[in-house]
């Protein structure tokens, strides 16, 4: 081994040949907007879960999972929506609200049915919109990271070699 530095590596740090200030800016407005998309994503969360349970839908012992828990999430929500077109399908010998005719007694049973499924189905998607909130927020607080990191990275200057 000698002490000797190869050629290919020698060259003098030098600061860049352009100003990066805005390129830091960017970094850290994604870096704060990352912030802001994480702390959106878990208020959503929070906000629609502290509704789901205040309506106390416990999930009955027929359904596909979770039976006997309180709707409380995204998983939760769905069973119980699944489970409320089974028993209103049983209420309707198998026929959807559209195929019932107007004085038949199951039609307000599926109509109440396709309600509260749509409202659990919704709130279902809530809960993927704030999931999706909070990774996008972490990918940005990374792209940010990045930019602003390479923005302050010295630029190494190298010789060009003459042969």
């Amino acid at each position: 081994m000698t002490d000797q530095t190869p050629a290919a590596f020698e060259g003098s740090v030098e600061p860049p040949a352009r100003r990066l200030g805005g390129v830091k800016a960017v970094g850290i407005l994604g870096i704060l907007a990352g912030i802001l998309l994480i702390v959106a994503g878990i208020v959503v969360w929070i906000v629609v879960s502290t509704q789901l349970q205040a309506e106390r839908i416990t999930i009955p012992d027929d359904a596909m999972a979770f039976q006997g828990q309180t709707v409380a999430g995204p998983f939760t929500a769905y069973v119980q929506a699944d489970i409320i077109q089974q028993h209103a399908l049983e209420a309707s010998d198998g026929r959807a609200y559209a195929e019932l005719s107007q004085d038949d007694p199951a039609r307000a049973t599926m109509m109440n049915a396709s309600f509260l499924r749509a409202s659990l189905f919704t709130s279902v998607v809530s809960f993927g919109v704030a999931a999706f909130a909070i990774g996008i927020g972490i990918l940005s607080i990374l792209f940010g990271w990045a930019l602003h990191r390479l923005a302050s990275a010295p630029v190494v200057v190298r010789p060009a070699n003459n042969v």
